[in-house]
């Protein structure tokens, strides 16, 4: 019997496994890939995130994971409008891949027990605990007095508890060989309905230009990327000599009010499971806090040898994570003020 089993080794799973095991409690972190595995993202990590890091992990972000350039100054917006917003910040530039195998590298360090190539199937209720159907190399059962479900936006854990409708955008992105007259140190995200259904953006990582676009219907895929794609060929001077990669994922259809499942009796959802995911796409703080803040909340509803309150488990992971909705919801507010595309969005 654990007493909490973490469904997912990114940044959400690996603070709630390590806070819970750093005080003690007997956590196995499962993991669906094997690590280090990829994952599609900016791999932006903001000066929130870093200071994050260094808070729930106890030291900076390591040389490692960095790509070039290594420093990011800050995000330039395009609204609907073709009005530019620039926001100067100290962050770093990231491989997802190695991130997240750092941190279920420090969680496991902590005394987690991280098990890879392991997906969650489902989760059981009892009158006491919780039965977790795993599938690694056979399908088998695990127990545990809470479960963490934190396997994203499509999470396979809350769809079946839960039946919740497929509110989610799907992302395509590419790496591609090329030049344009854009500062490398910057994200830039494009607003205009013409470019994406949701945003378009560019940024640079190891040489790679990666260039994206979000849609609800992935049969617009195509035709928003060219459209994008000569946009920043006219706009920009990108010019692009050979698509070396592209990636489709899926995360969460951020709507105004930014609301959050927190989970279901037993079973807590964090990060991009529950909804927290900055409206523009900035997951990474996000799950951090959440993560954190559903383990903060154990802590406080289950006294191990004794029975889980249920009551306060809920109350306590609400109260924690306050803050990061108040932030993801004045990040709503900005978006929708420099654009009518999100001020209309329903």
């Amino acid at each position: 019997m654990y007493d909490v089993i973490v469904i997912g080794a990114g940044p959400t799973g690996c603070s709630a496994a390590k806070e819970l095991a750093s005080n003690g409690y007997k956590v196995l972190l499962v993991e669906k890939m094997r690590m280090p595995r990829d994952k599609s993202c900016s791999g932006v990590l903001i000066k929130k995130s870093m200071d994050l890091v260094r808070k729930y992990f106890g030291e900076e972000v390591p040389q490692s994971v960095l790509c070039t350039p290594t420093d990011n100054r800050g995000m330039v917006f395009t609204n609907d409008k073709g009005q530019e917003y620039r926001f100067e910040q100290e962050g770093l530039n990231i491989w997802r891949s190695s991130f997240d195998h750092w941190l279920a590298t420090k969680a496991e360090k902590a005394g987690v027990e991280v098990r890879q190539a392991t997906a969650a199937l489902s989760c059981e209720e009892k009158e006491n605990y919780v039965i977790v159907q795993l599938k690694g190399d056979k399908i088998y059962c695990e127990t545990a007095k809470i479960v963490i479900a934190c396997d994203g936006a499509v999470s396979t854990i809350k769809r079946k508890l839960l039946g919740a409708p497929r509110n989610y955008i799907t992302t395509y992105q590419t790496f591609c060989k090329g030049t344009i007259d854009l500062d490398y140190h910057y994200f830039y995200a494009y607003l205009q309905p013409q470019l994406s259904e949701y945003d378009a953006w560019f940024n640079v990582k190891d040489g790679y230009l990666i260039f994206g676009v979000a849609v609800k219907d992935t049969n617009t895929i195509k035709h928003y990327y060219s459209e994008f794609i000569s946009y920043m060929s006219s706009h920009n001077n990108a010019r692009i000599d050979d698509q070396v990669k592209t990636e489709l994922w899926i995360m969460p259809h951020i709507m105004p009010g930014c609301p959050i499942d927190f989970g279901k009796d037993r079973v807590l959802f964090a990060g991009e499971t529950a909804g927290f995911l900055n409206p523009m796409g900035e997951g990474i703080s996000c799950g951090l806090e959440s993560g954190y803040a559903s383990a903060q909340a154990i802590q406080q509803a289950y006294i191990k040898g004794q029975e889980v309150n249920t009551q306060m488990l809920y109350s306590v992971y609400q109260a924690n994570t306050v803050a990061v909705k108040n932030y993801m919801e004045r990040q709503w507010r900005f978006v929708s003020s420099i654009s009518s595309t999100f001020a209309h969005m329903k």
